[in-house]
């Protein structure tokens, strides 16, 4: 394999931030529509300008390099930003949807900057560092913003629906965070095979059999209150995660976009069971809660001990692209 210079790779990662960004611009341009409280909008239509001007330095940056966004990634981020928003919107409980995919991809912009950050440290670029940082620090904010609004989330999206039934929804939300288990098995148990370093791959190895823990306890309560899982989402979700590991297969830096994918999961996963837990608190169903409650701890702590991989994903991706200074 050729050698690829530091500033050649921190052209190609510039380029994946800045269709980070595009996607982000199209979100948050679109959530304050469906964001069902004025409080929620706000905080969308507040974190929209920041994102023009996240977009803007990494295009800046980009620029002073002596290169230029990438068109085909930019039309990529932009349709996925549509396709988040339209998710949402053809969910019944939409604000709750539209802020936990949300939440999940401020935890991913947030891993993509504290990825490029590691990059610049180690090619001593510390203007990029700099950027990396700034925008950082942005991302997390804008992550806790929701965080501290999920009861907001819950209160939006039972209204929007009228919800009478709060038994109803609490198995609804039950089928959600099953559905996800199921994604996450199916990524983890290919993701030892992709993650081309130790620390991810026993990590992943790990959560494997908290994961299946995870979802027999789900499926446990589902019975008891008188459901089971929804086979057809269940089915339709694995499928993207079968499509994940064709995807991360063909990807050059395999295990610096692999450990930020998996922090944002992790953090989509909480969100889902954010959303459970206080659900189910206004249900009066305290045992559903303490579940939700014990499995968002959990997917919590794998969310920072990924992050605790990040500084060997990048040594990872610079060893494998054979990236020289």
């Amino acid at each position: 394999m050729a050698e690829r210079t530091f500033d050649e790779q921190l052209i190609k990662y510039l380029t994946d931030v800045h269709s980070i960004e595009v996607q982000a611009l199209e979100q948050m341009r679109m959530a304050p529509r469906i964001a069902g409280s004025p409080e929620l909008a706000g905080i969308y239509r507040e974190h929209f300008q920041e994102t023009e001007g996240h977009e803007r330095l990494v295009r800046e940056e980009l620029e002073r390099r002596g290169a230029k966004p990438s068109t085909l990634k930019d039309v990529a981020g932009r349709v996925g930003g549509w396709g988040m928003v339209l998710f949402a919107k053809a969910n019944p409980d939409t604000p709750g949807k539209l802020a936990m995919h949300a939440y999940s991809y401020e935890h991913m912009e947030l891993a993509a900057y504290e990825l490029l950050r590691r990059f610049a440290e180690r090619a001593g670029d510390d203007r990029l560092r700099d950027l990396a940082l700034r925008v950082g620090a942005d991302e997390r904010a804008m992550a806790d913003r929701i965080g501290d609004r999920w009861e907001a989330a819950v209160d939006a999206s039972l209204r929007e629906k009228d919800a009478g039934d709060l038994g109803t929804e609490i198995v609804k939300y039950l089928r959600d965070a099953h559905a996800l288990e199921a994604q996450a098995l199916q990524m983890l148990e290919v993701g030892p095979k992709l993650a081309e370093y130790d620390a991810l791959a026993i990590l992943f190895r790990e959560h494997l059999e908290e994961t299946r823990e995870h979802q027999r306890l789900v499926d446990e309560r589902l019975k008891e209150l008188g459901g089971r899982p929804a086979r057809f989402e269940a089915a339709a979700m694995r499928v993207p995660a079968v499509n994940l590991g064709v995807f991360f297969k063909v990807q050059p830096d395999t295990p610096v976009k692999l450990g930020g994918f998996a922090y944002a999961f992790e953090a989509l996963e909480a969100g889902a069971y954010e959303l459970l837990a206080r659900t189910a608190g206004r249900g009066g169903d305290e045992r559903t809660a303490e579940l939700a409650q014990t499995i968002l701890h959990n997917e919590r702590d794998t969310a920072e001990r990924v992050a605790g991989t990040w500084d060997a994903a990048v040594d990872a991706a610079l060893a494998a692209q054979g990236v020289a200074r």
